[in-house]
């Protein structure tokens, strides 16, 4: 077996279930479920008939690269979206089966684990768990960037030593970020771009959140966006990553893109096409259907602007909370260690939540995650209201 392997650890959610053991929720109270960033809003029907009116593609095969058409419809939506002069759907754009599963095997195409100095993969901390096992079953050493409130959850990246970042061959970075909500600037990108120019790392920049934000005059910066007020033509070094899940509503599609350096996504297509990951055809036409389609997108956003509102509205009256600069969830502080709150409220409210340390790990002497919670707005907005008004009980008991 792969030695590897044993380095996986458990799943955020397993150590939920582990936490909860033997506990007994509120019967009193109905359950309500915010752990998972799995959104619950209604697919949009022109999606649903897009797939069903294709479903004679389930016939034939599908190839790696994927259809013209869902190609086109992506690189016509970074255009829009990012003010870009050109994107080439035919060689700087891949259709994927979701950001997940492309973010863990990018890694399998980028890290040279035949380099004589073991390679290093560097994250953010607290982070998506698919970075970290991505980089184990690559042969590679993850490190970790603490992101703390004190400076806005932003990367620092002298935290790492130059005996660090020579060795590093990819860095994986979340903006919107997960589970902060952190958007990067420009400065932010610029910095980040000059690492990787002086020390040949790639960037993979997961922007799987990038659609859910309040204010729709001012959309997160994009990696691709970036790059070209940079002036870094043919996106140097530089990969990015997004979904239809949380933008669509539509999680059980399984479908994202990458996009970037035609360079990159050439290998990342070879691998790929061993790797046997192509997108069935009546996914991939509806894909195109719902990349094409923005009004959609800003129904979605004024649902979870409500949520985030009502949400910080209730409370702000009994612990300190703020807006996140996007994405979906709260990132609050817990007056109590974050597991104990968790299974608090758990028991006595029938409230589930994450508890922040499960997203984090021990680096340079503390767990960024801990003494946190992650509160995904991702129910009705009847539940979520319930739901910060029986969070706001327990704080004010703490």
């Amino acid at each position: 077996m792969n030695p590897n392997l044993n380095q996986l650890q458990p799943y955020p959610f397993q150590k939920l279930r582990q936490l909860f053991d033997g506990v007994t929720r509120n019967a009193a109270l109905k359950p309500i479920e915010l752990q998972i960033g799995e959104p619950k809003h209604a697919t949009p029907g022109f999606i649903r008939q897009a797939l069903t009116d294709n479903l004679d593609g389930l016939s034939t095969y599908p190839t790696t690269l994927g259809i013209p058409a869902l190609r086109n419809s992506i690189a016509g939506w970074a255009k829009r979206r990012y003010n870009l002069a050109g994107i080439d759907p035919e060689t700087e754009v891949i259709p994927v089966n979701g950001s997940r599963e492309a973010l863990f095997s990018f890694a399998q195409t980028v890290i040279d684990s035949c380099n004589a100095k073991q390679p290093a993969v560097v994250c953010p901390n607290p982070f998506y768990q698919i970075y970290e096992g991505a980089a184990f079953l690559a042969g590679a050493e993850p490190h970790f960037i603490n992101t703390l409130p004190e400076n806005h959850f932003k990367l620092d990246y002298g935290q790492l030593p130059e005996t660090v970042w020579s060795r590093t061959q990819l860095i994986y970075v979340c903006s919107p970020n997960n589970p902060t909500g952190s958007v990067m600037t420009l400065d932010d990108w610029r910095a980040l771009f000059a690492l990787s120019d002086r020390y040949g790392f790639v960037v993979a920049s997961d922007e799987c959140y990038s659609e859910i934000y309040i204010d729709e005059k001012n959309p997160p910066l994009g990696a691709l966006d970036a790059a070209q007020q940079l002036g870094r033509t043919g996106f140097p070094r530089l990969v990015v990553f997004n979904s239809l899940s949380k933008r669509s509503n539509v999680p059980g599609l399984r479908s994202g893109f990458v996009a970037g350096n035609a360079q990159l996504l050439e290998k990342f297509l070879l691998y790929r096409t061993y790797h046997g990951s192509a997108m069935n055809p009546a996914a991939q036409a509806a894909s195109a259907a719902a990349w094409g389609d923005e009004a959609h997108v800003i129904e979605n956003r004024r649902l979870y602007a409500q949520k985030f509102s009502s949400a910080v509205a209730i409370l702000s009256d009994a612990t300190t909370v703020q807006m996140p600069d996007a994405s979906f969830y709260l990132w609050i502080k817990t007056p109590i260690s974050d597991t104990e709150f968790t299974k608090r409220l758990y028991q006595d409210y029938n409230v589930t939540v994450l508890p922040g340390s499960f997203l984090a790990r021990d680096a340079h002497g503390a767990n960024p995650g801990k003494d946190f919670v992650r509160i995904a707005l991702v129910t009705s907005l009847e539940e979520c209201i319930e739901a910060m008004n029986r969070i706001k009980r327990l704080l004010q008991i703490l």
